[in-house]
C-alpha cells in the first residue's frame, strides 16, 4: 500500500475522521518538535534548517521518482515542485547556503509565508488525500512536509533567528513572484497549473476564488500569495512583541 499506485486503495478523502486523526498528529507533533527545540546560538537554527531542508531535498528526489515509477512522467504538475509549499525548498537552500539578500529572503519565507502554506495545506490537504490512502508514501510525506514548514516558521520566530521589519515584504514579494513568472511561463507552454495560478483547482477553496474572479483569477492570486501570507504573520509577530513590551514596562 505504502508505494502504491493511485487508485489502487480507496483514498482516505478529506473533512472526516481519519484526516482529523492525522490533522491532529501532525500539529502536536509540531508542538512537541518545538517545546523540544533547544537553541544556543543562531547557528543551530541555521543547523536545523539546512538538515531538513536536505531531508526534504531527498523526499522530494524519491517523490519524483514514484510519479515518474507509476506513470505520472508527462504530468507537470505532479512531476515539477513550483507551488507556494515547493518554495520550502528554494527558500530552505536560500537561507542554508546564500549569502546577504538571497539568505534573508529565504529567512523571512520560512519565518512567514512556511507558517501559513503549512497551515492551509494541514487544514486543506487538496493534493494528497482525496488521490491516496492515508498510510501511502505521498500521503506521509505531505504531511511531513508541511508540519516542517510550520515547525521552521515557528522556530525562527520564537527564537527569533531573524527580526521580521515591514522591509522584507520587498524580499519576500521577489521571491514569490519570481516564482511565480517560472511557473506560468510552464502553464502556457503545457497547460498546468503550477502555484495554481492558470486554472481552476476543483474541490478546493481556490475554486471558489476562481469562479468569483473570473479572468481577474491569475494577477490577484499572484499578489495575494506575494503580500497576504507576509502581513498576516508580520502582523502577529508584532502584536505578540508588543505586548511582551508592554508587559515589560509595566
Amino acid at each position: 500500500m505504502f508505494f502504491s499506485r493511485p487508485g489502487v486503495y480507496k483514498p482516505c478523502g478529506i473533512f472526516n475522521i481519519k484526516h482529523l486523526i492525522i490533522a491532529i498528529i501532525t500539529f502536536s507533533a509540531i508542538g512537541i518538535a518545538v517545546k523540544k527545540t533547544k537553541i544556543k546560538s543562531k547557528k543551530d537554527i541555521k543547523k536545523i534548517i539546512k538538515n531538513l531542508t536536505i531531508l526534504m531535498c531527498i523526499l522530494e528526489i524519491v517523490k519524483t521518482i514514484y510519479n515518474f515509477a507509476v506513470g505520472e512522467g508527462s504530468n507537470i504538475n505532479k512531476m515539477v515542485p513550483l507551488y507556494y509549499c515547493s518554495i520550502l525548498l528554494y527558500a530552505g537552500l536560500l537561507s542554508s547556503f546564500g549569502t546577504g539578500n538571497f539568505e534573508r529572503s529565504g529567512n523571512v519565507f520560512l519565518a512567514t509565508g512556511g507558517i501559513i502554506g503549512g497551515i492551509v495545506f494541514i487544514i486543506f490537504p487538496t493534493t494528497s488525500l482525496p488521490e491516496y490512502p492515508w498510510f501511502h508514501f505521498i500521503s506521509i510525506h505531505s504531511f511531513l512536509f508541511h508540519g516542517i514548514m510550520v515547525y521552521l516558521g515557528i522556530i525562527i520566530n520564537k527564537f527569533k533567528y531573524i527580526d521580521l521589519e515591514m522591509s522584507d515584504l520587498k524580499l519576500y514579494s521577489t521571491l514569490i513572484f519570481a516564482i511565480c513568472m517560472a511557473a506560468y511561463a510552464i502553464n502556457l507552454r503545457f497547460g498546468s497549473n503550477l502555484m495554481f495560478i492558470s486554472q481552476d483547482f476543483p474541490n478546493s477553496p481556490i475554486s471558489a476564488i476562481y469562479h468569483v474572479l473570473g479572468s481577474a483569477f491569475t494577477p490577484l492570486m499572484i499578489i495575494a500569495q506575494m503580500t497576504l501570507p507576509f502581513f498576516v504573520v508580520y502582523g502577529f509577530v508584532k502584536n505578540i512583541n508588543n505586548k511582551k513590551m508592554v508587559k515589560a514596562l509595566n
